[in-house]
């Protein structure tokens, strides 16, 4: 008699046999030109997989069948069946593992990077990377998606999934980049200034540092330091001490110190208000929030009304969460 795992072993690979028999008559028929009738065939083996709980083959299907549709330049089927793999995922609650993950980014990469398709594509992707709670995605995820981005010379979305990925080191080598490529010389410490108020803002200050000491040590305009010709960058390496330290007294002082450099930019101030409740006890300010622009902007950052105690917890997880 065969046992149980010995069955399991030969249904599988029956399957595996009948999927792949089914995609070389699909790929013939992409190859013909016949994008149309693949296209609703694919479909249609994705609705009769799902039926009958086949979440693996359906999107094991759905998955090749987008790569094949964007090896021929057919952008809108592929990207319809790269949403279908996005469904199969969130139908079956499939736990978030490396190679899903690697497929998701595989797909984000080969989509036009100006569809709308892809907006949503990578809002869901994110959405389910977090088991479709409040939280932002899975560091994982971001780090993936940050660095296509930055292939893309797509700067300003690579930094802000680096910031969501706790990649302080990729996101300093991508911030060198950004700034030689699109920066003025004297604004080399502001592209570093932003990022580590903004990590920090996060309650991330390992990432905060480490971003810090990468820029700093592989930008080619700036000299070694600390300390440094800057004083915005001598600013950061104190702030960085004193966040450390937790004493409000020294970065009451520092931020009384160095407001030439601060008032560089109308958001360090707000970022620093926040700072210093997170880390030196400052209460909040009496008005309602943070106002205006600016609030709109921390809030989509931070996110609001989380929970700000114990700043270590974000370090080894995704930096960001919202209610």
């Amino acid at each position: 008699m065969m046992s149980e795992q010995e069955a399991l072993k030969s249904s599988s690979a029956r399957n595996r046999g009948g999927v792949q028999r089914v995609e070389g008559k699909l790929r013939a028929s992409v190859e013909r030109g016949d994008y149309y009738e693949a296209h609703q065939m694919y479909r249609t083996l994705f609705f009769r997989y799902m039926s009958q709980s086949k979440h693996a083959e359906a999107r094991e299907l759905m998955y090749n069948g987008a790569l094949l549709f964007f090896s021929y330049n057919q952008q809108n089927s592929a990207a319809d069946l790269s949403m279908l793999v996005l469904e199969v995922l969130e139908k079956s609650e499939a736990k978030v593992e490396e190679d899903i993950l690697e497929n998701l980014v595989k797909m984000f990469s080969l989509m036009d990077p100006n569809s709308p398709e892809r907006v949503v594509f990578v809002s869901r992707a994110l959405k389910w990377s977090t088991g479709g709670s409040g939280k932002l995605g899975h560091p994982r995820l971001h780090q993936l998606l940050a660095v296509i981005l930055w292939k893309e010379q797509n700067y300003s979305e690579s930094r802000y999934h680096f910031l969501h990925s706790s990649d302080g080191e990729g996101c300093a080598q991508m911030l060198v980049e950004y700034s030689a490529a699109r920066g003025f010389r004297a604004e080399v410490d502001m592209f570093v200034a932003q990022a580590v108020l903004q990590f920090l803002c996060l309650k991330n200050k390992s990432s905060a540092l480490v971003v810090f000491t990468t820029y700093t040590q592989k930008h080619p305009s700036i000299e070694k330091g600390p300390p440094f010709v800057q004083p915005l960058l001598n600013f950061l390496w104190f702030l960085l001490l004193a966040v450390e330290g937790g004493k409000l007294a020294v970065f009451t002082v520092l931020c009384e110190q160095y407001q030439p450099s601060l008032k560089r930019d109308p958001m360090y101030n707000e970022y620093l208000d926040r700072i210093g409740q997170l880390f030196f006890g400052v209460p909040p300010k009496q008005s309602s929030s943070y106002g205006g622009l600016l609030g709109n902007l921390l809030n989509s950052l931070m996110g609001s009304g989380e929970d700000e105690e114990g700043e270590e917890a974000h370090e080894d997880s995704s930096p960001i969460e919202l209610d």
